[in-house]
């Protein structure tokens, strides 16, 4: 646990590049428990919440870097880290019971296409000060205005919506935020290729990662950061050779 804890130190953390490892080791890591009660036959949703006053970011990457580093840090009271059954109706409130102000979001989906295609995706975010959002690494939406979807994608000044072309396998999808007041629920949502409706992610949803062993065989939390660590090479790996 000592080793685990060097790898996640925040003040080691500050000092390095941002690569894909880091941001998934750190949120995965921390739910690897919570993953542990999940069926095999799911997106793999993870979700942090941290104090933060920041306003409006000036790029995307900034957003990215700012809410990772906040992230890599235990949660103070009123915020947290955990797995999501559902992308549905989130709020920092209705998870963790905390605060409704002052908060930096960051959500981490894993999930798996059986075949390449057209996806469709839309975010109804709560970022009061922008947010960002990221497929595979490649930056999808990028707004620093308030943005409140309240229960509706009418308006995509408020929302995060694109298409994104998948080949068969796994990816990951990432989305950061930053809201001043107040906590609205918060969603996001697919449509597979040969879709007619959009589905939000759950655990249910069937697009469990390929990488990512049974839960029953993980065992505790660092046996699970490891396994977890573990499926990230094998993505960065996958989509290098591609």
């Amino acid at each position: 646990m000592d080793k685990l804890h060097s790898i996640l130190n925040p003040a080691d953390m500050s000092a390095m590049r941002f690569s894909s490892f880091s941001k998934l080791c750190s949120v995965l890591t921390l739910s690897a428990l919570s993953l542990a009660a999940q069926q095999a036959n799911a997106s793999l949703i993870t979700m942090d919440t941290r104090y933060s006053t920041s306003s409006a970011l000036p790029t995307a990457d900034d957003y990215r870097t700012t809410i990772d580093q906040l992230a890599a840090a235990a949660p103070t009271t009123g915020y947290g880290s955990t797995t999501l059954a559902s992308f549905d109706n989130v709020s920092n409130q209705s998870v963790f019971g905390g605060s409704s102000s002052d908060i930096a979001f960051r959500y981490n989906v894993i999930f798996s296409s059986a075949d390449s295609g057209a996806w469709n995706f839309r975010i109804g975010p709560d970022f009061g000060n922008g947010g960002a959002v990221f497929l595979d690494g490649t930056l999808m939406g990028f707004k620093t205005n308030d943005m409140w979807w309240s229960g509706s994608y009418a308006s995509t000044t408020q929302d995060f919506e694109f298409l994104a072309n998948l080949s068969s396998g796994d990816h990951l999808l990432q989305i950061y935020g930053l809201e001043n007041c107040c906590d609205g629920n918060q969603q996001a949502q697919y449509l597979a290729p040969g879709g007619t409706a959009y589905t939000s992610f759950s655990s249910t949803d069937g697009h469990n990662p390929n990488a990512v062993p049974e839960p029953g065989s993980l065992p505790l939390i660092l046996g699970a950061g490891l396994a977890l660590a573990g499926w990230q090479r094998r993505f960065r790996q996958q989509q290098s050779s591609k």
